[in-house]
């Protein structure tokens, strides 16, 4: 059975994002993501990145206690720490993707990470965006997705490209059927699921699923 990946990047991080892991994850460190883990107990599988948000000594505890470190040049790689880490468990093989760590302060860090969600989605492999309030996935018509109630309240659809047609919505208060979203609409944000699953189906084009909440994770278990 392949196995599931859980990314920590360098953005925002916290106690929710540590209970994201799972007994056999494979656990990835994004340069800073790296040292978060370290720092609570974990010995990832693989850090790498610049390193460039991290102290030399911080550095030195990083490489201590990760299985395989990558280091590279700051100024010369071509990808973001981030985009380094998903592809390199796309290169092993994974089965599924959580990324924790990826959104935070800067939005430009924050949306190439979410575009990374479709170099897994052509890959075949899922992928989940996850922090203290949101949870982000990409679907395209090649499989329906179902979406739980869990500790979130809120739905919301957004296009990731120009149009996404054929949008069918089942178990939400503000079904669609076979509708169509472009970018620069908002009529698929904040729906509702009426019981604790919804389905959501498309014929073309990529859709964003974020489902979200108000309140904030709570600190411990």
């Amino acid at each position: 059975m392949k196995q599931r990946y859980v990314i920590f990047s360098g953005g925002m991080l916290g106690p929710w994002a540590l209970r994201e892991i799972a007994e056999g994850d494979v656990l990835v460190g994004a340069d800073r993501g790296a040292l978060y883990l370290v720092e609570h107990g974990y010995r990832p599988s693989m850090s790498l990145g610049d390193f460039d948000s991290i102290s030399e000594s911080e550095l030195e505890q990083v490489r201590e206690a990760s299985d395989q470190l990558l280091s590279c040049d700051p100024v010369l790689k071509d990808l973001t720490d981030t985009d380094m880490a998903v592809t390199w468990a796309l290169d092993q093989g994974a089965g599924e993707l959580v990324l924790c760590g990826a959104l935070g302060t800067r939005w430009d860090h924050s949306l190439a990470n979410v575009h990374l969600l479709r170099k897994a989605l052509e890959r075949g492999v899922p992928c989940r965006i996850v922090d203290g309030h949101n949870a982000l996935t990409l679907m395209d018509g090649r499989a329906s997705l179902t979406v739980q109630r869990g500790r979130y309240d809120y739905v919301s659809l957004l296009p990731l490209s120009l149009e996404v047609t054929g949008i069918t919505l089942q178990g939400f208060q503000y079904p669609l059927q076979d509708a169509t979203l472009t970018i620069g609409q908002s009529l698929g944000i904040s729906n509702v699921l009426l019981g604790e699953i919804g389905t959501i189906t498309v014929r073309d084009g990529l859709l964003l699923v974020i489902q979200s909440t108000d309140t904030a994770a709570p600190a411990a278990d």
